[in-house]
């Protein structure tokens, strides 16, 4: 079992073969949540941003009724027509 030492600052340093185990480098966030028995670090991993292009293909509906096109959706045929 490691053991830390907290500095006059508050600080304490995680030994190298955790942090390279986990990899923690300068300027990773951990969370620290107090429990009855002391306290646990818990790394903040952040959600990577993913692009348009990577999710096409993720949701898939299967087709009802006839193919539709462009000209479907045109907005002034929804118009009504004056009589």
């Amino acid at each position: 079992m490691a053991t830390m030492t907290v500095s006059s600052k508050g600080q304490v340093v995680l030994p190298a073969d955790i942090r390279r185990r986990l990899g923690l480098m300068a300027g990773t966030q951990m969370e620290i949540i107090e429990e009855p028995d002391g306290v646990r670090l818990v790394v903040s991993r952040p959600i990577k941003a993913a692009s348009i292009a990577a999710c096409a293909g993720m949701v898939t509906a299967t087709s009802k009724g006839k193919a539709r096109n462009l000209a479907d959706f045109d907005p002034a045929s929804l118009l009504s027509k004056p009589k």
